[in-house]
């Protein structure tokens, strides 16, 4: 699905050029469930949103479904944000005064597909665990269910992939626990999910961990409890 060659990623503050991320090269495979583990200032969250199509590489080629995301124009790079790729933050940004159904279906809007929006916000909210709570405003919501309607709310354009940038950052460990049960199982359902982490306790979650150091990949294997499994 997901093809990265030699990508780097470089941003000019004042006089100086940053080098953010340099010549990484990866593959993710359909299905597959990854998270990119890295301290804070390392390249995970610039090579995610590279990955998301919210930004460019410098250089380097980046084949999404074999389609060169690179080489798009930005109202290409918006087409495949919206049709193939959910997002989920840090910050939930919900919008304070619309309901869980409500903020669900804000991506339906600005697609094309022919759905009854309210019905496919009730079914994604359900798969969740959020039926009992779709009437309700953000403010009415833990931080876990907050984080859930925006879950939700990713998976509502039945995206390809699922990319999310510290997830669990603004949770306490209940709620955090709670979130990457929903993620496995996605995943467990078949959803390919990037999940971007300093939480080594979240990363060992996935089936794959990909470890960056100063912009570039230093380690990238299966987890410890997939190891096990592999070599038995």
């Amino acid at each position: 699905m997901i093809n990265l060659q030699k990508v780097s990623k470089t941003f000019q503050k004042e006089n100086m050029e940053v080098k953010v991320l340099q010549d990484v090269s990866l593959d993710v495979g359909d299905g597959e469930f990854v998270s990119i583990m890295a301290p804070s200032g390392m390249g995970k969250s610039t090579l995610l949103n590279i990955l998301g199509c919210l930004d460019k590489p410098t250089s380097g080629e980046y084949l999404f479904d074999g389609v060169p995301v690179h080489a798009m124009d930005d109202d290409d790079l918006s087409r495949i944000r919206n049709e193939k790729i959910g997002f989920v933050f840090q910050s939930f940004h919900l919008l304070p005064r619309m309901t869980a159904w409500e903020n669900v279906i804000l991506p339906l809007i600005y697609s094309d597909v022919d759905v009854d929006m309210k019905e496919r916000a009730f079914s994604v909210l359900t798969s969740v665990g959020l039926a009992d709570r779709v009437d309700h405003l953000p403010r009415e919501l833990s931080g876990g269910q907050q984080q859930r309607v925006a879950i939700a709310r990713a998976l509502v354009n039945s995206p390809r992939i699922i990319l999310a940038d510290e997830p669990t950052g603004n949770l306490d460990s209940a709620s955090g626990r709670e979130v990457m049960r929903v993620f496995r199982e996605l995943h467990a359902a078949g959803t390919t999910l990037i999940v971007v982490t300093h939480d080594r306790d979240v990363a060992e979650q996935a089936d794959r961990i990909i470890e960056m150091k100063d912009g570039r990949i230093s380690s990238d294997g299966p987890t410890k409890v997939r190891a096990v499994e592999v070599s038995k």
